[in-house]
């Protein structure tokens, strides 16, 4: 509840409106915006922050409230508590449940990670302890990832049975291949240096300093266009699944496309004319 009081004391809007989670009971995310950055807490950490079926619904909530409008730049993702996320509830995964409700657990899991590639923001982890299994998968899922020195991330699921089949999607896609097989295979974890080393994460820094430079970089973000910044995030992405060939063919033609948009010639114009670009942050072209 510390991070409720927290936050409740620095919105401006009602905080009912700012936070989502099980209705009648503590909110499993915290919400708040402020100067075009979107801080989503995890808040359950008397559960580790699990990924069940309601905390996956509440971060999809967050990730998609009001996406398209101007103000928002960035999100940062962070978690109360040690452990930054778990993973699965695993006592949703128990045969107390059937069949129906278990794949509904993993196509919304599977709807969240492909979701924060999609958004036209950057997507950014504070990663602030240990992040297991589809935790794991959380902070892989990130555009990037910034860690306390003292953040551990591992797949431990073959221990108990169940191996780590979709956080593998991320850690594939993030990871060298011998190095995320090495993690699926033993379910030992990476430190953050060694998560570092391998790309799993971008930055790791002191834990006193991590808020310092989650913001920095946030602050950094908010300065550039957001439609700039959705194009390129989206062609990103988008090239990475292409052969080289076709990969300059998308790329070439976007930046063509980029030259078009107002904010593309507005950044152009302001650097021939040494001044500082006013960005519209629209997708309209230049008259």
């Amino acid at each position: 509840m510390a991070a409720l009081r927290r936050l409740s004391g620095r919105c401006s809007r009602p905080l009912s409106a700012a936070c989502s989670g099980a209705a009648g009971g503590a909110a499993l995310t915290l919400r708040r915006q402020e100067g075009g950055v979107r801080n989503i807490v995890l808040n359950n950490p008397a559960r580790r922050n699990a990924l069940s079926l309601s905390m996956l619904r509440a971060l999809k909530e967050d990730l998609l409230h009001d996406v398209k409008s101007k103000e928002l730049r960035v999100i940062v993702i962070s978690a109360e508590g040690p452990v930054f996320c778990s993973g699965h509830d695993l006592k949703e995964l128990s045969t107390q449940d059937d069949v129906k409700h278990h794949a509904q657990v993993f196509e919304m899991c599977a709807e969240v990670m492909t979701l924060m590639q999609r958004l036209p923001v950057p997507v950014i982890a504070k990663v602030n302890g240990l992040a297991t299994a589809a935790g794991c998968q959380l902070v892989a899922s990130c555009d990037i990832a910034v860690a306390s020195e003292k953040s551990r991330f591992a797949t431990p699921g073959v221990n108990i049975g169940l191996f780590c089949s979709t956080p593998a999607v991320a850690l594939g896609r993030s990871l060298p291949r011998k190095v995320a097989l090495e993690m699926l295979f033993t379910g030992e974890p990476l430190s953050a240096h060694e998560a570092l080393m391998h790309g799993l994460v971008s930055k790791v820094v002191p834990e006193d300093k991590l808020e310092e430079e989650t913001t920095r970089i946030s602050h950094k973000i908010c300065q550039s266009s957001k439609s700039v910044l959705a194009l390129g995030k989206a062609t990103f992405y988008r090239q990475m699944a292409q052969d080289l060939d076709t990969a300059y063919k998308i790329t070439s033609q976007v930046m063509v496309d980029n030259l078009t948009l107002r904010d593309g010639q507005e950044g152009i114009e302001a650097f021939i004319q040494k001044r500082q670009p006013v960005w519209s942050h629209s997708q309209d072209e230049k008259k």
